[in-house]
C-alpha cells in the first residue's frame, strides 16, 4: 500500500513542494523534479510515482518554488539549483539512498549536483541534450559529469536529443519508441501510450532494482 502525503519546504528561493508517494519498505528515494514547461502532472513522473512504491522505492515529487509560487516561466539554471539543494535535506531525511531524478530541466539539475549532493545515482527522462533544431549547443557534458550511475530514458523521437545522437558514456539508456520530449506517442504508432509509459516503469524499475 502507497502512502501519499505533501510537505512544504522552505529554501532559499521560496517555498518547494514535495509530493511523498512511500512506500510500504522503501530501500530507495527516487526524488524526481520537473521540466520548465510543466509540473509534477507529466506522464511520466505520475507513472513512475504509481509504479516504483510497489518495487521497494519511495518516490518524492519535487515542485520547484517558481512552480509553487504559480509563476509561468523557469529561472535560471543557477537559481534552480539554488531550490534543489534546498530540498535535498527533506529527501535524504528518511535515512535512505536517494536517487537524484527529473525530466528535461529537472534532469540537468540532478545531474548539475549529483555529486555534490551526495546523490546515489542519477535518473534522467527526456534529458534536453540540445535545443531542437541546434545540436551544436550540447549539453553533454551535464551528463556525462554525473558521475554516479546514470540512467536516460529518451523518446526515440525527441527533438531535444535522439537516442541516437547521444555520446557513449558510463549511462545507461533505455529508449521509449515514437515518443516525444514528453513521452506521448503519435496514433499511427506500433505501440499505444500505456505500452510506452511501461516502457518507462519497467526500464526504471529494472534499474533501480540493480543498484547497490
Amino acid at each position: 500500500m502507497t502512502v501519499t502525503t505533501t510537505h512544504v519546504v522552505a529554501t532559499a528561493t521560496g517555498d518547494a513542494r514535495i509530493t511523498w508517494h512511500r512506500a510500504a519498505k522503501a530501500r530507495l528515494v527516487l526524488a524526481l523534479g520537473h521540466g520548465a514547461g510543466g509540473g509534477i502532472e507529466a506522464r511520466d513522473l505520475q507513472a513512475l510515482a504509481g509504479a516504483l512504491p510497489a518495487l521497494g522505492v519511495s518516490v518524492a515529487l519535487v515542485e520547484q518554488p517558481w512552480r509553487v509560487a504559480g509563476k509561468k516561466v523557469a529561472p535560471a539554471p543557477k537559481t534552480l539549483d539554488t531550490g534543489w539543494r534546498g530540498v535535498w535535506p527533506a529527501l535524504a531525511e528518511p535515512g535512505l539512498p536517494v536517487v537524484a531524478g527529473g525530466r528535461s530541466a529537472g534532469a540537468r539539475v540532478a545531474c548539475r549536483l549529483a555529486t555534490e549532493l551526495g546523490a546515489h545515482a542519477v535518473l534522467a527522462l527526456s534529458f534536453p541534450l540540445h535545443p531542437p533544431g541546434k545540436p551544436e549547443k550540447s549539453r553533454a557534458d551535464e551528463l556525462l559529469g554525473a558521475g554516479v550511475p546514470t540512467l536516460v530514458v529518451q523518446g526515440g523521437n525527441d527533438p531535444f536529443g535522439r537516442p541516437g545522437e547521444f555520446p557513449a558514456g558510463k549511462y545507461e539508456l533505455v529508449e521509449v519508441p515514437f515518443g516525444d520530449h514528453s513521452f506521448a506517442v503519435p496514433k499511427r504508432a506500433d505501440i499505444g501510450q500505456d505500452e510506452a509509459l511501461r516502457v518507462i516503469t519497467d526500464g526504471v524499475g529494472r534499474w533501480a532494482a540493480g543498484l547497490g
